[in-house]
């Protein structure tokens, strides 16, 4: 009967850990876009003017879509998370 009470506890704490490790490599992945981002605006001031780079608005269009896949996993996370909190409350009230 153990197992059923630590069950949504297990799950709500794997739920977690995905969650938390997802957020250190966004997080990490931001980091690194902000460091080319200031880099190509010290580039451009050099230059004077813009200039049309189509391998990076290339590249700006890739991680758009990974940065939108990353906000997608985590919103499923954290509905999968509410979901377990709910169930491990109702399990805990019901013992």
């Amino acid at each position: 009967m153990t197992y059923g009470a630590d069950r949504p506890t297990a799950d709500v704490r794997e739920a977690i850990d995905q969650l938390e490790a997802m957020l250190r490599d966004v997080a990490e992945e931001l980091a690194g876009w902000r460091s080319r981002a200031q880099k190509a605006e010290a580039e451009l001031k050099t230059r004077g003017s813009p200039v049309k780079n189509t391998e990076l608005e290339s590249e700006n269009k890739a991680l758009r879509q990974r940065v939108e896949g990353a906000r997608t996993r985590v919103h499923d996370l954290m509905q999968r998370l509410t979901f377990l909190e709910e169930q491990a409350r109702d399990n805990g009230g019901h013992k």
